[in-house]
């Protein structure tokens, strides 16, 4: 990892749930983040991707401040997210999240509603204010007519291009993209993410990129994380991970990106039918029942994200194994 200071710190983050059964059965516990450590040094995105179910926007929620940890630790720019205060979390994190047609206000204009953050704030004058939001918009490629229209007058990508700018106006340390394009059609999330990139580039921005879609992650992330059932099972530099992939689920992943020539058909996985049941997940390696790759010791052993090969990170028995018998 780079040894700049994170801006995004998670620290043995676990979130549990009971949830009921019935009137007359006793609640079970649902694990829906289990122990997850990871950092994102500021300037670099780290992509988060899994099935959905995984704990992806479990874990942004609790980043965001809108969940609250069961155990461990959120820190954003070293200091713990359960000391701040409602306005300073939100000066440091803001959200993108996935349905633009639900996150805006209807019967706001769209310059009140970018400029809101700033009046919450008590940043600058009237004037000030609507010289940044006049500005912001600009950034985001829409044009100063857009400030008076309602947010039923704009496109779902001119929409997500809104909630990009009222995320950004205030600055924030880190930026939480929760599948902001997987809503919109393809064309238009093309033009979104090339929009994410651009402000990457240009702002050096520190985000959490949430994402189901291994291709869109590889555009964006510095590096990626692939959660299953609550964990990470692994984590490194995106084109590590993605050229040279450790962990049998994230292969399937990347076997599961479908392809524009019709001749190959339906790519092949390899993870079989049998899906987690995260109420009752399986002894040792969660993974194990889909995995190509099981022996016995994945079984009853829950392995570890370590360092195997390369400068990735892998929970996984066969990978471990694999390391041990390559030639020195």
């Amino acid at each position: 990892m780079s040894d700049q200071q994170p801006i995004l710190e998670l620290r043995n983050v676990v979130k549990r749930y009971s949830v009921g059964r019935g009137m007359f059965a006793a609640k079970r516990p649902l694990m829906a983040v289990g122990g997850v450590s990871l950092s994102v040094p500021r300037g670099q995105v780290l992509g988060l991707v899994g099935e959905s179910g995984c704990g992806k926007s479990t874990l942004a929620k609790m980043v965001l401040g809108l969940e609250t940890p069961t155990e461990g630790e959120v820190l954003i720019d070293g200091r713990p997210i359960a000391q701040l205060g409602r306005l300073e979390r939100a000066r440091l994190v803001q959200p993108v999240f996935q349905d633009p047609y639900s996150s805006l206000n209807p019967r706001k204009t769209i310059a009140s509603i970018v400029g809101l953050p700033l009046a919450v704030h008590g940043e600058g004058t009237g004037p000030e204010r609507a010289t940044r939001v006049e500005e912001m918009l600009a950034m985001v490629g829409l044009a100063p007519r857009h400030a008076a229209a309602y947010p039923s007058q704009l496109s779902g990508g001119q929409r997500q291009r809104v909630a990009i700018a009222r995320a950004l106006i205030l600055k924030p340390q880190l930026l939480i993209c929760d599948e902001p394009t997987s809503a919109l059609d393809v064309s238009v999330q093309a033009q979104i993410l090339n929009l994410l990139m651009d402000l990457q580039s240009r702002l050096g921005l520190t985000s959490l990129f949430i994402s189901h879609n291994l291709a869109v992650v590889q555009m964006l992330a510095t590096r990626v994380a692939v959660m299953y059932l609550g964990r990470v099972v692994e984590e490194g530099p995106t084109a590590e991970v993605m050229v040279r992939a450790q962990h049998p689920y994230s292969r399937g992943l990347l076997a599961s990106v479908l392809t524009p020539d019709p001749r190959l058909g339906l790519p092949d996985t390899r993870l079989g039918s049998v899906f987690p049941d995260p109420l009752s997940p399986p002894p040792g390696c969660a993974f194990h029942p889909r995995c190509p790759l099981v022996f016995d010791r994945c079984k009853t052993e829950a392995p570890q994200l370590r360092h195997h090969q390369g400068a990735s990170r892998a929970a996984c028995h066969a990978a471990e194994r694999d390391a041990a018998m390559a030639p020195a």
